[in-house]
């Protein structure tokens, strides 16, 4: 990708794919799992897709009729943090940049969601056994998620002149 700095050429394709693919997945998942809290086996009980909206955040955390505002502007202002860490993000780390765009994909595709359905996020993806289910979630929540934990291990990974190494 010409013109792009190497931590760029890194941060652009994850982060406009995993954002693809979240948006695209949400409109598979309504345009085929409906109607709502029908569980749809993909490998037996184990994993299904089951529609469901989350007008709150993550986990099910609520704030009744103020979730829609409060999480839109708690979700910009993170997205205006990771903003400026990706700025201050070496080329050398090149690692670093890459969480960071699954992180913000994941944030703007949940953003999506939230701004453009009254209903709240669109999550599908149903993972337990039997009555024991984790909550459901999507593609989102997997970049935000995992990104978070390997960027707290990133950051905490010190390379002996107090900067986490992106190496």
């Amino acid at each position: 990708m010409p013109g792009l700095s190497p931590k760029g050429r890194i941060f652009w394709p994850i982060f406009i794919t995993w954002l693809t693919l979240d948006l695209v997945t949400k409109h598979l998942a309504l345009q085929n799992l409906w109607p709502p809290g029908v569980p749809h086996p993909v490998l037996g009980e184990y994993l299904r897709f089951t529609l469901a909206f989350n007008r709150g955040a993550a986990m099910g955390m609520s704030l009744g009729d103020f979730s829609r505002p409060v999480f839109t502007v708690i979700g910009l202002v993170l997205l205006c943090g990771l903003g400026w860490l990706y700025w201050k993000t070496r080329d050398g780390q090149r690692l670093q940049a890459a969480i960071i765009a699954f992180i913000m994909a994941g944030a703007v595709g949940n953003l999506v969601d939230r701004l453009r359905h009254e209903r709240g996020v669109t999550d599908f993806i149903d993972m337990g056994i039997g009555s024991v289910r984790f909550w459901t979630y999507n593609v989102a929540d997997m970049g935000i998620t995992c990104g978070a934990i390997a960027l707290a291990l990133l950051l905490g990974k010190d390379d002996g002149q107090g900067k986490a190494s992106g190496k």
